[in-house]
Parts: C-alpha cells; structure tokens; sequence
C-alpha cells in the first residue's frame, strides 16, 4: 500500500499519521491540524500523548508523551501514529477501544495488522 501520502518531515522528525487516526476525548478534532504542525515543530507545545505502532516484534502499540520526540533517537526512524490522546489515561483508554474493535473485527489481538493503514 502506498504510504507516501502521509510521511511528514521537520527537523529530522518522520511522523507518519493514520488516515483512521484515533483520537481521546480530549481532542479535538477541529484543532488535529495545529496539534500535527506543533508535534512537528515544537513538539513540547502540542501537549499530547502519542500511540504508535512498535517497532519492537514482541510489542504491538507505545505510549509516547510529545516530549520523548525531542530525544535523538525517534529522529532515526519513522513513526508510525496510529492515535492521539490528552494524556497517559486517555492513551490507555484509546488501547482499550482499539482492543475491543479489533476483537470484535478480526477475532484476534493482532492490533498491528489492523492498525495497518486500511
């Protein structure tokens, strides 16, 4: 599937946002646009948590504070944002959400297949 539409670069920052991006209570989705731009420029400023498919082969999803995208590290390799979130618990929640559709949709837990762009 092609991905290219989504990649967004700043600063070395590859942020790769779901077209299906699923989003805690707390935001807004007027305001997603201005939360994206900020994550990319100032990512301090957004003031979000991230949920992002893992690169890791034994986990499925991390939970990233906007803050952890300063470190060096997350500039080396694209992130794949599956959801946004207002802060650790809502992040949770969304899991929970993401969980429960899966299940109900595909049988399983396999969250990074049904994650996958659709």
């Amino acid at each position: 599937m092609k991905r290219s539409n989504f990649w967004t670069t700043n600063k070395d920052r590859l942020l790769d946002f779901s077209p299906d991006l699923y989003l805690g209570e707390s935001i807004r989705s007027e305001k997603l646009d201005t939360i994206k731009k900020k994550l990319l420029t100032k990512p301090l400023l957004a003031n979000v948590t991230l949920l992002v498919l893992s690169e890791n082969p034994s986990d499925q999803v991390e939970i990233l504070g906007c803050a952890q995208l300063t470190q060096d590290i997350f500039g080396r390799y694209p992130l794949s944002v599956v959801g946004l979130a207002g802060n650790r618990d809502e992040a949770l929640d969304l899991v929970a959400r993401i969980t429960r559709e899966c299940l109900s949709e595909r049988g399983d837990c396999s969250l990074k297949e049904f994650l996958a762009w659709r």
